[in-house]
């Protein structure tokens, strides 16, 4: 089976442990997630299955959407609430000036990655470093906020709503807030809503999905290719140049109809099969083969 599945990753298993089940329940050998969510964290984790693993890197959408819950005058070493406590604060800011605060973070903004985290420092990874007690410098990265919203929950917790680029921490998001503040702030629930295109209305549950499989339907809920892809224009070729983009070759853009601009398409055959994504450069005249579609 050759897709993508949204599950609703339920709280307390990695990304890599529901990939593994996802696995077991559909019997597919070849499967990774699009986009890492942590243990503590619940929602949208897209699941690509079989020859939908070559286009983890032409997802169109890298935007997403969290709904986190915030606790002003407590830090941790994680920056979430599963973390070891560094420091509690009494709060005295009230919650208007919380939301004023919060105004700061839109748009482009620089965050230093967290030392818990799956990035690498020499081959190593972050949280591994982390365990052994060893904290290294970080470079700051760049983020963009697209919406931010900020309520007030009751006592010193907030909720937190944000719209945000590929690789934004909303962990340390909330730790930036409360240092802004002056009362430290940590993380205690988060849930991924939007990721790669895919809202929590497309997500499915482990038990939805062994259903799924008992009654023969797991194809329905398994999202093509082409469909994820949908962002990109699509271009019709003859059965001649179907079978040269198959092989890797080039085309020649003034045979093609639907090509005028430069970037990537959606490719198809005469018959409307899906062949994979081709790179129009309107300079050299060209479709070029950028990725084929692999049913395994």
């Amino acid at each position: 089976m050759t897709g993508f599945l949204i599950v609703d990753k339920p709280e307390g298993i990695t990304s890599f442990a529901a990939v593994a089940k996802v696995r077991r329940i559909c019997g597919e050998k070849k499967a990774g997630h699009c986009g890492t969510l942590d243990p503590m964290a619940t929602g949208v984790l897209p699941i690509m299955l079989g020859g939908a693993t070559r286009f983890l890197d032409f997802l169109p959408d890298g935007r997403k959407r969290y709904i986190a819950e915030m606790r002003l005058g407590v830090t941790t070493d994680t920056l979430d609430i599963t973390g070891n406590v560094t420091s509690e604060k009494s709060v005295s800011v009230t919650p208007e000036e919380v939301f004023a605060n919060a105004e700061n973070f839109k748009g482009d903004i620089m965050q230093v990655p967290p030392m818990f985290s799956a990035i690498k420092k020499d081959g190593i990874r972050m949280y591994d470093l982390a365990r052994r007690g060893v904290e290294v410098e970080r470079d700051p990265r760049p983020a963009t906020i697209y919406e931010l919203i900020v309520s007030h929950k009751g006592n010193n917790d907030y909720i937190v709503e944000v719209e945000c680029s590929k690789g934004t921490y909303v962990r340390t998001l909330i730790d930036d807030i409360g240092q802004a503040l002056g009362t430290g702030a940590v993380m205690l629930s988060l849930r991924r809503t939007k990721s790669s295109g895919f809202e929590i209305k497309n997500a499915v549950t482990f038990e939805e999905l062994e259903k799924a499989v008992e009654n023969g339907t797991l194809d329905q809920l398994v999202h093509s290719v082409d469909e994820v892809m949908d962002a990109y224009p699509t271009a019709f070729v003859s059965a001649g140049q179907a079978q040269r983009f198959s092989n890797g070759g080039s085309l020649n853009l003034d045979r093609i109809k639907d090509c005028k601009v430069d970037g990537l398409y959606r490719v198809y055959s005469p018959e409307g099969s899906f062949l994979g994504l081709g790179t129009a450069d309107t300079q050299l005249g060209a479709l070029k083969m950028t990725r084929l579609y692999i049913r395994r």
